[in-house]
């Protein structure tokens, strides 16, 4: 039951025991300032424990405070927090998956008070400050460090972060990349920045794999579209991700309500994946309430993936992998599409999430380690 699901598969090397990953998940467990807490090593834990092969810590900021989404956000771009990455990345790997951490630069949607962006799109209100040339050489240094702590921090792979509609998105998208310079203006120039980015970090950690998550579709009416987003992927692919992690959807483009709708139904960016598969020649990851075994195998059997990511499903139910395996899948506890994403909100209002799925006991545990 369930071949493909539990099959292995290489990935930048490195052999993968099944075909599960943790997708990187956003939630607000970091210690006030950035640094790996109890909360958070509690938390990534469980999440090793699950079964899944991989698990891709979220979103660690490049270069606090003008990168970070929030003063909660894990920071990865100095040295005195590889004490406690290396501690986090220990603690997956004791479990027996293999560990990875995303990188990532915000961007427009970055939380001080003067973000920095391509262009000055207003973003909710505020409008970001554009980059210089300088600058944008100087943030691509600050991902090729970032790796390298990853690197030395004991991580197997390394992600960057270019979903969401984070600051490598934001240059590929024209909705956001509004310059007249080398690195705006035709899909080429464009996407020269995350390449970049990419050629960067390689050349500084050498045959540590960087995988990469990828926006396929922002979903807005001016956004980034799969007809100019197989071509970023394929030049991605050969310029040495990997794998892509394909995901749709930006901040602004979340609470619409077609999105909302859509974002209820199983599965529902494989066919996203499925595109980007045709354009790449390395494995692509795909995410999007993949809650049942009998999906994630029809979505991989069929190939319109190698890999799925699980974030919400594993967050709500740690032992969704093993429950597949066993088949108990009648004991699973599914995350509530009906809760109007609650964790979602909690930590665009800078709260630390938690799952209304959960009993009482996680709940104790959790309000006894957040600090």
């Amino acid at each position: 039951m369930y071949s493909t699901l539990f099959s292995p598969i290489e990935v930048g090397g490195i052999r993968l025991d099944n075909r599960i990953t943790m997708a990187p998940l956003y939630l607000g467990y970091a210690s006030e300032g950035g640094a790996v807490s109890k909360l958070l090593l509690e938390h990534y834990r469980l999440m090793a424990q699950s079964g899944a092969a991989m698990i891709v810590v979220e979103n660690a900021t490049v270069d606090h405070p003008v990168a970070s989404a929030g003063n909660r956000t894990l920071r990865i771009d100095a040295d005195q927090y590889l004490e406690g990455l290396t501690q986090l990345a220990k603690e997956i790997k004791n479990q027996g998956a293999l560990a990875c951490i995303q990188i990532n630069h915000a961007g427009r949607f970055a939380g001080g008070q003067q973000p920095v962006a391509p262009s000055e799109v207003d973003t909710f209100g505020k409008t970001p400050r554009a980059l210089s040339i300088d600058e944008i050489h100087q943030i691509r240094d600050k991902f090729r460090d970032a790796a390298k702590r990853a690197k030395q921090a004991g991580f197997d792979m390394v992600e960057l972060h270019g979903g969401t509609g984070y600051l490598l998105a934001q240059f590929v998208s024209p909705h956001t990349n509004k310059r007249t310079d080398e690195y705006g203006g035709s899909l080429e120039n464009r996407m020269k920045f995350p390449l970049e980015v990419l050629g960067a970090v390689r050349d500084a950690v050498g045959d540590f794999p960087v995988g990469y998550r990828f926006l396929a579709d922002e979903y807005l009416d001016d956004g980034l579209k799969p007809g100019e987003s197989t071509r970023v992927a394929r030049a991605l692919s050969d310029g040495g991700a990997v794998y892509l992690s394909v995901v749709g959807g930006t901040y602004e483009s979340f609470m619409k309500p077609e999105i909302i709708a859509r974002s209820k139904t199983e599965g529902y960016m494989a066919d996203l994946a499925a595109e980007i598969k045709k354009h790449v020649a390395v494995p692509v990851i795909t995410a999007g309430r993949i809650s049942s075994g009998s999906t994630a195998e029809n979505i991989l059997a069929s190939g319109k993936a190698d890999l799925v990511g699980l974030a919400r499903v594993l967050f709500a139910d740690p032992d969704w992998p093993r429950k597949i395996r066993e088949g108990r899948e009648d004991e699973i506890i599914h995350c509530d599409p009906g809760c109007e994403d609650i964790c979602m909100q909690l930590v665009m209002k800078g709260k630390p999430a938690f799952c209304t799925q959960w009993g009482p006991q996680k709940m104790r545990q959790f309000k006894d380690l957040f600090e």
